[in-house]
């Protein structure tokens, strides 16, 4: 059981990402499979919001308005109508937050700047509201215009002289990781894995909006063209300076760990989705086949830590969900050795957060334990269903 005391004092008490907002969630899922009660939820879900909800513009899935909107209707996972006034007023402020934020995209655009991560990516994101939006809103009028904007973001550019991708950011992917002149991020969490998630996930959906297959399309050909081969399986560079769009090669010289956030498993599961909402079978069995090597030795030994973001917790989320879709066993019949590593490396959790901590590792374990689906779908803030 997560130790709500271990929650870090500092986190802001609003972020899905570090703060009882996480654990709340983790409560509504053991209630709603049985394995918990619905007091130690409501005690929960009332310290998560015990603060005023900050709705600014800045918010998104993993802070404020949308954090809280997508912990309270996961309470109603079991048919029951619970938190109904706040969960009608926070869906008013989120419908606003995504019109506000259109807009300032639509500004951007026209002065012909680059996005930001706080623009579009799954955390603070456009890409992050939209994950909420198709969970818990599909119908809106909201979704569909945040698909346009995801559309467009996929559609190439051109400065000074270069081609860049749409999605293209003129900052860091890092502070301590500098990319002079910007770069493309390739992740599931900041880049092109995630807005070919959601627009798959969309499609699968039955949410469409006029350019949705072209856009899949660019960002598969994208995935395509800088897949890097090993004889352990397929990987892709984290992110793109101007240097290496330039020649055609990545400075990386090798894969990184196998992570949902940057790793080939969020990349794999991108394109898996994709293929599937595409009806393009071929691809599919190449996406599965890339996560399916992230689960075998050398490729899982880099996994060092536990938590979702990073590691172990985050490598079984995605397995899990790719395996119900896949059309061979071989994902499946490597989760259980999976499932052993993540059982034993509760030890190396310090803290109870959700990206990186217990609160993350202890939701993955309730699939392993229950060998379901999560009830509640907690992992669609992570755009792997």
């Amino acid at each position: 059981m997560t130790d709500t005391n271990e929650v870090d004092s500092d986190a802001d008490w609003q972020s899905l990402a570090t703060s009882m907002v996480g654990v709340a969630v983790l409560a509504i899922e053991r209630a709603s499979n049985g394995t918990s009660d619905w007091t130690a939820v409501h005690h929960l879900v009332r310290r998560a919001a015990s603060s005023p909800v900050d709705a600014g513009r800045h918010t998104g899935l993993y802070y404020g308005a949308p954090a809280i909107l997508f912990m309270l209707n996961a309470a109603t996972s079991d048919g029951r109508d619970r938190y109904t006034t706040a969960r009608q007023n926070l869906t008013h402020h989120v419908r606003r937050l995504v019109r506000e934020r259109l807009t300032a995209t639509d500004e951007r655009l026209r002065h012909g700047r680059h996005a930001t991560f706080a623009e579009y990516d799954l955390f603070s994101g456009l890409i992050g509201i939209g994950a909420l939006l198709l969970r818990d809103l599909p119908d809106s009028d909201e979704l569909s215009d945040l698909l346009r904007h995801v559309v467009r973001l996929t559609e190439p550019r051109s400065d000074d002289g270069q081609q860049l991708p749409g999605w293209w950011v003129d900052h860091d992917p890092d502070p301590l990781l500098p990319t002079p002149g910007g770069h493309a991020n390739l992740g599931m969490a900041h880049g092109a894995a995630g807005l070919l998630s959601l627009l798959a996930l969309a499609t699968r959906a039955d949410r469409q909006v006029d350019g949705q297959t072209e856009a899949t399309e660019r960002l598969c050909a994208w995935f395509d063209r800088w897949r890097q081969e090993t004889p352990h399986g397929p990987w892709w560079p984290q992110w793109l300076t101007r240097d290496e769009l330039l020649t055609g090669r990545p400075i990386q010289k090798g894969p990184g760990r196998p992570s949902w956030c940057y790793g080939a498993p969020g990349i794999a599961r991108a394109l898996q989705l994709a293929a599937i909402a595409t009806h393009h079978t071929a691809r599919q069995v190449a996406a599965e086949a890339a996560l399916a090597a992230c689960l075998r030795s050398p490729q899982v030994d880099r996994l060092t830590e536990p938590g979702i973001c990073h590691g172990l917790a985050g490598l079984h989320a995605t397995a899990h969900r790719a395996a119900t879709d896949a059309r061979t066993p071989d994902i499946a019949t490597q989760l259980p050795a999976l499932a052993e590593r993540l059982t034993h490396s509760e030890p190396g959790l310090n803290h109870a957060g959700f990206l990186t901590g217990r609160t993350g590792w202890s939701l993955a374990m309730q699939t392993v334990h229950l060998s379901t689906q999560p009830r509640t779908k907690w992992d669609a803030c992570l755009l792997i269903t």
